[in-house]
């Protein structure tokens, strides 16, 4: 059975992670993608472990199911060519800034003159109406401008930015809502549009959900930052022979904890009695609930908890998600050949839709891998395609 996105057609323009992870995430379900790249490929290529040149694991954990094809677009033939693909597709998508676009003349508003019904998609960092929108912007730097680095100094007493790349992640899941959103839309009144996906926007929007807290209210009652999340104890505890995480947090949840772990006395005690109480208190939460596991190994806690509704688990390490009993029973890792890079792994795609299931239809694409085949569907002649390998406006590995 095909994908839900069967059907839908995509061009991307893009490179690094945020927009090839969108893409890849919309191709999982179903959508066909071209992949544009420049003459250099992807800048990803080359980041990470690799057994060829161009072929590196950060780039093949974000482009599988697409097809790749080398244009550069500050040749007139380039150019042509993706505008000739742009009036055919159901969406586009692209990661630069919006001046970029216009300068090059793949602006909304040249293509929508070709192709009136596409669903035009710019992720970048900053909306263009603001003071902002000139500006370049990768992951740390938005990971900086939207607070998310001066957590950990709240925290951690110095600003950090979080060891993954979640502007550009949250940024791609962003997307793809707003891209099948449009296309929904399309669906029922029968018009494209212009989608703006703003990093910043986008994370503020993200990070404030429950950062906002006491600014909730105008004037404030009280400061920013959620006051649990806020506490130097909230980590893993320590027990007698590893890491445990538990977080008995609704009051059932601090009851059953209590007499779990024959500490009763703390069910009434008016710092822990709610969880509003326990929230306020939160430091002194952590404390306890710190000073309890301490005093047994990791699975006798896991036994202890066993059959309660309490939320208990392992701490994982990243190698160890590989051997995780939970992601190999439903089938979470996926080991396949790959024709030119040998056996690799890869992640399914994490929703499980009943009747249209993601599935994977075409492994991690070399640079320019389709370029001819792209070109010729197009229409171009076989004398133009020459032409463009010549001029090296598209080339193939």
């Amino acid at each position: 059975m095909a994908g839900p996105l069967a059907g839908i057609k995509i061009l991307e323009v893009t490179a690094v992670v945020l927009g090839p992870f969108a893409c890849q995430m919309l191709a999982d379900m179903g959508a066909e993608v071209i992949k544009v790249e420049p003459p250099h490929g992807d800048s990803n290529r080359a980041l990470g472990a690799s057994r060829n040149p161009g072929m590196s694991a950060l780039y093949l954990t974000c482009n599988r199911n697409k097809r790749s094809i080398v244009l550069d677009l500050k040749q007139k033939s380039g150019r042509e060519a993706l505008l000739k693909l742009a009036s055919e597709v159901d969406v586009m998508i692209h990661n630069n800034r919006p001046q970029v676009m216009t300068k090059l003349g793949i602006d909304y508003d040249t293509i929508k003159e070709l192709n009136p019904n596409i669903i035009y998609c710019g992720a970048y960092g900053y909306g263009k109406e603001g003071p902002y929108g000139t500006r370049g912007a990768l992951d740390d730097s938005i990971q900086a401008v939207s607070g998310i680095a001066m957590l950990n100094e709240m925290v951690m007493g110095e600003p950090r930015y979080l060891p993954t790349v979640l502007a550009d992640k949250t940024t791609a899941m962003a997307v793809v809502n707003a891209v099948t959103a449009a296309l929904f839309s399309r669906e029922r009144t029968g018009e494209g549009q212009e989608i703006e996906v703003p990093m910043f926007e986008t994370m503020v929007y993200f990070t404030m959900a429950e950062h906002l807290w006491g600014n909730a209210f105008e004037p404030p009652i009280g400061s920013a930052g959620y006051t649990r999340l806020m506490s130097h104890h909230r980590k893993p505890y320590k027990t007698k022979n590893g890491y445990i995480a538990i977080l008995p947090y609704m009051n059932n949840h601090w009851k059953i904890f209590c007499e779990k772990t024959g500490n009763e006395e703390l069910i009434e005690d008016p710092r822990f009695k709610t969880l509003s109480d326990r929230v306020k208190n939160i430091d002194d939460t952590y404390i306890e609930t710190g000073r309890i596991m301490a005093q047994r190994d990791t699975e006798e806690w896991f036994e202890v908890f066993a059959d309660t509704p309490v939320p208990v688990n392992a701490v994982n390490t990243l190698d160890g998600l590989l051997d995780d009993p939970h992601l190999k029973a439903v089938d979470f890792w996926q080991e396949v050949d790959h024709p030119t890079e040998g056996k690799i792994r890869m992640t399914s795609f994490p929703i499980n839709f009943s009747k249209t299931p993601a599935d994977v239809r075409r492994l991690q694409p070399r640079l320019g891998e389709h370029s001819e085949e792209v070109l010729t569907e197009a229409g171009l002649s076989t004398d133009e395609i020459a032409a463009m390998f010549e001029s090296g406006a598209t080339k193939t590995t």
